[in-house]
C-alpha cells in the first residue's frame, strides 16, 4: 500500500469527518475504513490533532520545525555566541550550570 502523508488541515478535516461518522452510530473499523487510514493512525492523529482547529495545527507544527532546527544546531557542536546564550539559558532553567554538568 502506498504511503501518502497528510497535511495538518487534512488530518483535521479527516478528524472532523470520523466524528460525525462516529455520532451517526459507525464503529471506528468502518470509519477509517471509509476515511482510508488505520485504526493506529486514527488514534494518532487524535491524540496530537484532537481539539486543534487548523491554524493551531500550523502553528503547532512550525513550532516542532523551529524546536528541531534548534536542537540540531546544539548538538552540531554550538560554539556560537547564540548557542551558547541557548545552552546557558538551558542549563539555567534544569538547575545545573554547564561547569557542573562537564564535571560529572
Amino acid at each position: 500500500m502506498a504511503r501518502i502523508r497528510h497535511s495538518a488541515e487534512q488530518i483535521i478535516n479527516k478528524l472532523r469527518e470520523a466524528e460525525v461518522l462516529l455520532g451517526q452510530g459507525m464503529k471506528v473499523p468502518e470509519v477509517t475504513r471509509q476515511l482510508g487510514v488505520t485504526a493506529q493512525t486514527y488514534y494518532r492523529w487524535r491524540k496530537e490533532y484532537g481539539g486543534l482547529k487548523t491554524d493551531q495545527a500550523k502553528k503547532l507544527k512550525d513550532l516542532e520545525r523551529e524546536n528541531a532546527r534548534l536542537k540540531k544546531l546544539l548538538a552540531n557542536g554550538g560554539r556560537s555566541p547564540i548557542c551558547q546564550t541557548v545552552s546557558r539559558a538551558l542549563h539555567a532553567s534544569s538547575g545545573v550550570s554547564p561547569v557542573k554538568r562537564q564535571s560529572e
